[in-house]
């Protein structure tokens, strides 16, 4: 079975990081854009990275210019946007496509069947979110319109269940 374990991803500074190292921790993946009407979802973001971080959630952010544009920039310029202007602590990625031919091959098994919580098909906008439980498995996906605080109940209940 194929899990979170099985990908890697180039952070936003240019470092290869086996994706193998977020297991054991509930993980939170999302696509991402700076100039977004939703873009303002960063700050919720880093409200879950800091209350649930001690307890074994990771967010992970992957940025993705496939949605009209809405991330133009550069590495630097992203990360810089994130630190700037929402104070992103977690963890971010180099700019990936999230569907299509060329999408990253995480989004490509993000956006596959994984049962009844999780519909499989093209991500529809920029801050679509996975999350995945502690064994690496996907267990919801949430609509980009959905506010980060949205999934609060969700995330403590997996992570109860880690222990």
């Amino acid at each position: 079975m194929t899990t979170l374990a099985d990908f890697t991803a180039t952070t936003i500074t240019g470092q290869d990081q086996p994706l193998a190292d977020h297991l054991g921790s509930v993980v939170l993946v999302v696509n991402t854009a700076s100039k977004c009407g939703l873009t303002p979802q960063y700050a919720g973001l880093q409200t879950l990275h800091e209350r649930f971080g001690d307890q074994g959630l990771t967010v992970l952010g992957f940025p993705c210019d496939q949605f009209m544009h809405q991330e133009p920039g550069t590495e630097a310029e992203i990360s810089e946007f994130c630190q700037v202007n929402y104070g992103v602590t977690f963890s971010m990625f180099s700019k990936v496509e999230v569907n299509g031919q060329d999408a990253h091959p995480l989004f490509q098994w993000l956006t596959g069947a994984h049962g009844d919580q999780v519909p499989a098909g093209d991500i529809e906008w920029n801050f679509a979110k996975f999350l995945l439980g502690p064994d690496g498995t996907v267990q919801r996906r949430y609509a980009p319109a959905t506010e980060p605080a949205d999934l609060a109940d969700d995330i403590g209940a997996l992570l109860a269940e880690r222990g």
